[in-house]
């Protein structure tokens, strides 16, 4: 069961690594149109019929397209990382009936899992000639794959997913109106950032933010780039301020951290966290639920696809609270982490807390 579940970790992965491109192509095509428009004082671009606006408008659509086929592309490669190519098809025709039946990304999970399993259960067990191989890949296999996901989603579990799909989405709307409510979900969704930085845990949340673009459902995602942004941010501030308790190899990854927060890279903080995972990843995790929950708190909210990265306040309604939030959560771990940590000795070697007398002091 365990190699199970690490194999379809491994399959959801290779579906999103190829995913995120789209998603980021299309949203920041999606983005630059209206901030352009804003910028000169238009807040509907789509209400210009001809000239430069109706140009702007068209490449936004552009954008929307790329946007929409983030549920195409998850399935398809989900299923190829399972079945290879000759489940692509498969994949693919599940994922673009996921999204015309508002089935969402839970719909395209299961078209991917279907049409992999199936192509792979084929190369498997069925065996031909010598001179008919060559049709398994191209026809045998793409039609079973492509049937059993039809069979699937289209008839069995239609209904369930597209019942599931709308709820969720119109849960996340009610949370993202409600102070509350949003405040829970950006700690929430912060602290899966901070936990495992790119990893499962990580890119489940970012996915649940960014899948919900095509549901024009901004706010999640705006949520995790604060806390994709703060978290690196955060051990390049813990490097200036503290520079006695770093190696001089962690003080030069703290340096390319500065990059690494400015465009939104959590991974960043990883070399940072190997130190002393045990109590690095508790003090990601608090910045980034209380970075992200700040944000919230101040009024910081999404009304188009937002934009990653330091520069992303400027897709943000509210930005400065989008600021104030990058810089909560940068301020929390660039303190905590090294109070905690000695970052001159190697991994795993720090297992007693410090106080903050020790931070002048120099164990070279």
């Amino acid at each position: 069961m365990k190699k199970l579940f690490s194999d379809w970790k491994g399959f959801l992965m290779t579906g999103i690594s190829y995913m995120l491109p789209v998603v980021i192509g299309g949203s920041l095509v999606v983005a630059l149109p209206k901030l352009l428009g804003l910028c000169f004082g238009i807040t509907n671009i789509d209400a210009y019929k001809t000239g430069f606006w109706s140009y702007m408008a068209q490449i936004e659509q552009i954008g929307w397209i790329g946007v929409g086929l983030v549920n195409l592309v998850l399935a398809g490669y989900v299923a190829y990382a399972i079945g290879d190519k000759p489940a692509l098809a498969a994949g693919f025709i599940g994922g673009s009936f996921a999204t015309t039946i508002n089935a969402g990304f839970l719909g395209a999970l299961v078209a991917g899992f279907t049409a992999g399993y199936v192509a792979r259960f084929c190369h498997n067990k069925i065996h031909v000639g010598e001179k008919y191989e060559s049709i398994m890949p191209l026809v045998v296999v793409p039609l079973l794959a492509t049937l059993s996901v039809a069979l699937i989603m289209g008839i069995l579990l239609k209904t369930p997913l597209v019942w599931i799909n709308k709820s969720l989405v119109a849960w996340i709307k009610v949370m993202c109106t409600n102070g509350t409510s949003s405040f829970i979900l950006a700690l929430i969704m912060g602290a899966m950032i901070g936990s495992d930085l790119g990893g499962p845990i990580n890119k489940a949340a970012w996915m649940a933010g960014n899948v919900l673009l095509v549901e024009k459902v901004y706010t999640p995602a705006m949520i995790v780039n604060v806390a994709i942004a703060g978290i690196p941010l955060g051990y390049a501030v813990a490097t200036a301020l503290f520079k006695k308790r770093f190696s001089a190899e962690l003080l030069d990854a703290g340096r390319s951290d500065w990059f690494m927060g400015f465009i939104g890279i959590t991974e960043g903080a990883i070399p940072f966290t190997l130190v002393n995972p045990l109590k690095l990843i508790p003090v990601n995790m608090i910045g980034g639920a209380v970075g992200s929950a700040t944000a919230v708190l101040l009024g910081a909210q999404a009304k188009i696809p937002p934009v990653g990265g330091i520069y992303g306040f400027v897709t943000v309604h509210n930005g400065w609270a989008y600021l104030i939030g990058l810089l909560v959560c940068a301020l929390i771990i660039g303190v905590l982490a090294p109070l905690l940590v000695d970052f001159n000795t190697k991994s795993g070697e720090n297992d007693e807390s410090l106080d903050e007398n020790d931070i002048k002091i120099n164990f070279d």
